[in-house]
């Protein structure tokens, strides 16, 4: 297996690459993570299934459609593909530390240069991806609470039925949340998807993004998400307030947008979160 990951990095870039040492790291996803190393070379690989392929080339689409917008680090992409008996990516190994007293601010920075970096009309993607190990739709729509509504609520809803999890009937939920956001319609930005303290990282002050789940959106989205767990710190919002200011509501919508996470983290693992989601949802419909 690692001799055929090592054929493929040397194709990509067209040079010699031999596996010298090979290190396994700790990861709170279902990815197993490795440090693999040559002579003068250092990547980050991911293992997983063979039928998880696609999950990783949506990653490695994602991390380049960022890269090329210029405004925030994420890792280089070298390849994707399969052995005999796993999926895997190949990324440019980065030795990232968890914290830095100036990176939040200048990260909040590059997130809302991120957000203003295209000029897009329409709400989706031009691929599906994945939330994790989640299948993500991003069909394209030209309204917002219809797209989250729909895709994001509903698609969940749908799922963790078929869990027998049931938080009430989906149309009427869907509904209430199209007409929350009815007229709400932002200009549509290039969100992270999961932007979240744990996929984030620091190169000495540099901010890193990584574990992308991309899509045109709107951009409180990805605010929203910083503050819901483990939130991250008051330096990286501000920062962000000072080059993108917030609109009016956005308080009144940020639990409305966490409700995607709690109910993707109610589908993966249960207990609290879909307590917390339950709870949500009777608000929403109260």
């Amino acid at each position: 297996m690692w001799q055929a990951i090592a054929d493929q990095i040397s194709t990509e870039l067209q040079q010699d690459f031999r596996i010298s040492h090979k290190q396994q790291l700790a990861t709170h996803s279902d990815n197993l993570l490795f440090h693999i190393s040559g002579a003068e070379q250092q990547y980050l690989v991911k293992l997983n299934r063979r039928d998880v392929l696609d999950s990783f080339e949506a990653e490695a689409l994602s991390l380049r459609f960022i890269q090329n917008r210029h405004c925030v680090r994420v890792p280089h992409v070298i390849c994707a593909g399969q052995t005999i008996e796993k999926a895997f990516l190949v990324l440019e190994y980065l030795p990232l530390a968890t914290d830095h007293p100036y990176g939040w601010q200048a990260l909040g920075h590059q997130l809302a240069f991120l957000h203003q970096a295209d000029d897009q009309a329409m709400y989706g993607f031009d691929w599906d991806n994945y939330l994790s190990s989640t299948l993500q739709p991003n069909q394209w729509g030209s309204n917002w609470s219809v797209f989250f509504s729909e895709q994001r609520i509903g698609w969940l809803l749908q799922l963790l039925a078929e869990q027998q999890q049931t938080f009430g009937d989906i149309d009427k939920i869907v509904d209430r949340v199209r007409q929350r956001l009815h007229h709400h319609q932002p200009k549509p930005a290039l969100v992270h998807g999961e932007c979240w303290r744990g996929n984030v990282g620091f190169l000495g002050e540099t901010p890193v993004l990584f574990d992308p789940a991309c899509y045109f959106g709107d951009r409180e989205v990805d605010i929203a998400f910083a503050g819901l767990f483990d939130p991250l710190p008051n330096a990286f919002f501000s920062a962000y307030q000072q080059v993108h200011a917030l609109p009016e509501g956005f308080t009144e919508r940020k639990d409305l947008y966490n409700l995607y996470h709690l109910l993707h983290l109610a589908y993966l693992r249960g207990g609290r979160y879909s307590w917390q989601a339950q709870e949500l949802i009777q608000q929403l419909l109260s």
